[in-house]
């Protein structure tokens, strides 16, 4: 499958460490639109300098990237073979307890904002809370604001009530980023099947995600078997809820990733699977580099899904989410 025959191909999920080699593999890879994670546990000051730094990248490499502000930045990605960036957060920190920050930021180039990264947040709890306490009152107003602005809210890292609160509550539709179903792997960062419903019952988009703790038998899981996952998905809420949210990481020192899952708010590793060695898992051989999301198209051929269907996958449910809820 030539990706670059097709359009759009869009990853709903990346937290790669970006720099020019990086970007020219994107612009390889035949992607059209990448969602990058700006913040995980970054205030407000900290994430406004990473920003600043994405800024001084679309100069210095306009050959290959450009900011996504709206859908038609996606079509000139396309049509100028550049990757089109969406800014998004994986946490809620970076507005701190202060509403209009929203809308700062959404001023600045953020699109999408997850309501809480894996711990209690001012605005709901996180997948490994042990008490689910739901949706809090900021968390309400923050939804509304994001319902005002245009911006994606998704809770990948966010506990089963507050995901079926926030797809209640929210006025538009709702995304699972990078997650999987948790019949097909049963850890706390994966969906249930009733969420899976609500969410696509509600107009919402879940993406797969490819990060190894995520998938069956891990770093050896088969392009069947992830394919199969994608069948059993689209047979349960449609395939026009579905695409794919990578959560791709290359290019991080392994201190790294235990910052991604720890923060500085812990003084040891967290006891779940998500932080279980210090080390980055391997990502699966037919899925562990930019240009392997051919591999992906391909699969999905090959498990019966026709060529309108993976294109939809691959991207086009993406794009029509994005432009209604943008």
């Amino acid at each position: 499958m030539n990706l670059k025959q097709k359009f759009p191909i869009i990853d709903a999920l990346q937290a790669s460490k970006w720099d020019r080699a990086t970007f020219q593999q994107l612009a390889d890879s035949g992607l059209d639109a990448v969602h990058v994670t700006l913040a995980f546990w970054h205030d407000c000051k900290e994430t406004l300098s990473i920003i600043s730094k994405w800024n001084q990248w679309f100069i210095d490499h306009n050959d290959l990237i450009l900011l996504v502000r709206t859908i038609d930045d996606v079509r000139i990605a396309h049509d100028t073979s550049r990757v089109g960036i969406i800014f998004g957060f994986q946490n809620s920190s970076p507005i701190e307890d202060e509403l209009g920050l929203i809308e700062i930021f959404h001023t600045l180039g953020v699109r999408v904002m997850q309501l809480t990264y894996n711990n209690q947040s001012l605005l709901g709890t996180g997948c490994y809370e042990s008490n689910d306490a739901g949706l809090t009152n900021f968390g309400r107003n923050a939804i509304d604001e994001m319902n005002r602005l245009g911006m994606v809210i998704d809770v990948s890292h966010t506990s089963e009530i507050t995901c079926f609160e926030a797809i209640e509550y929210s006025k538009c539709p709702i995304a699972v980023t990078h997650a999987n179903p948790i019949s097909y792997r049963n850890v706390v960062r994966n969906k249930s099947d009733e969420l899976l419903i609500a969410l696509a019952e509600s107009g919402g988009m879940l993406g797969f995600s490819l990060y190894p703790l995520h998938l069956e038998d891990g770093s050896d899981c088969t392009l069947e078997s992830f394919c199969q996952m994608v069948c059993r998905a689209a047979d349960l809420i449609g395939v026009e809820h579905l695409g794919i949210g990578s959560d791709l990481c290359l290019g991080w020192p392994d201190d790294y990733l235990e910052y991604m899952r720890s923060g500085t708010w812990s003084s040891t590793s967290s006891k779940n699977e998500s932080s279980s060695a210090l080390i980055w898992p391997d990502y699966p051989s037919w899925f562990c580099k930019l240009n392997d999301f051919s591999n992906i198209g391909e699969g999905l051929l090959e498990t019966g899904f026709n060529s309108e269907e993976v294109n939809m996958i691959m991207g086009a449910n993406w794009l029509r989410f994005f432009e209604e809820v943008w």
